[in-house]
């Protein structure tokens, strides 16, 4: 493959997972409260809002977090094998949908370890966890000095750059039509295993965190006054 060759796929391949990433933050987004009532039915985890986890046992919510990453394995995988039957043709649409399985996985672990994402750190947030799971260290200091609509904007296009580094010397293979189909659902597979485990440790991490501040802030709390029986 010639130079020039691999520059208009990068360029190819880098649009479509910004625009996947982007269409996920803007439009695609999951629904807290549709999340929330599966995670109380199809888990059985007795949570009135989400902030109810801090209550459970970290091993449920990992257990939870690793039904919904093998969850998205699956569905990146099944996507990845039907676009894969075009090869070449299809791989900028394969990308877009598989951009927007991965980051609608990490919003679902978010939301696993109690992160609503209700405001604009939460928002923010949630993209250093995404910048995390690429592999990519997203400075406090930029976070600090940028709002969040623009902030996230500069998260996915570094995001999409190094992704598509990463997908145009991995998806060498998709280029033959028919087998390429086995390749692309392997390797979706695999891409949605790795960017899940690496968010979940990231929001794991941020978890423990908040149970130990919220422990230290109750055992800061007067003791309630004992009642006295009369004699």
């Amino acid at each position: 493959m010639s130079t020039g060759k691999k520059s208009w796929m990068r360029r190819r391949v880098e649009g479509a997972i910004r625009g996947g990433l982007t269409r996920t933050y803007k439009t695609i987004k999951v629904d807290p409260g549709r999340f929330l009532m599966q995670l109380r039915i199809a888990h059985g985890l007795p949570l009135a809002t989400f902030r109810g986890v801090y209550t459970l046992p970290v091993e449920s919510l990992d257990d939870v977090a690793d039904s919904v990453i093998h969850g998205a394995m699956k569905l990146a995988a099944a996507e990845g094998a039907g676009f894969g039957l075009g090869g070449i043709l299809t791989i900028v649409p394969d990308l877009g949908i598989l951009s927007a399985i991965t980051m609608r996985t990490i919003q679902k672990l978010s939301l696993v370890y109690g992160f609503e994402l209700n405001t604009d750190d939460e928002i923010a947030e949630l993209w250093i966890a995404a910048a995390s799971a690429a592999g990519i260290d997203i400075s406090r200091e930029l976070l600090e000095k940028e709002v969040v609509n623009r902030f996230v904007p500069k998260v996915i296009q570094r995001i999409a750059a190094k992704a598509g580094a990463e997908v145009v010397e991995k998806w060498t293979g998709r280029l033959i039509p028919v087998v390429s189909s086995a390749i692309g659902g392997g390797l979706n597979y695999y891409f949605v295993r790795a960017w899940g485990e690496r968010a979940r440790a990231h929001f794991r991490a941020k978890h423990i965190e908040a149970r130990s501040r919220i422990a230290a802030e109750q055992a800061q709390l007067p003791a309630p006054p004992s009642l006295k029986l009369p004699s």
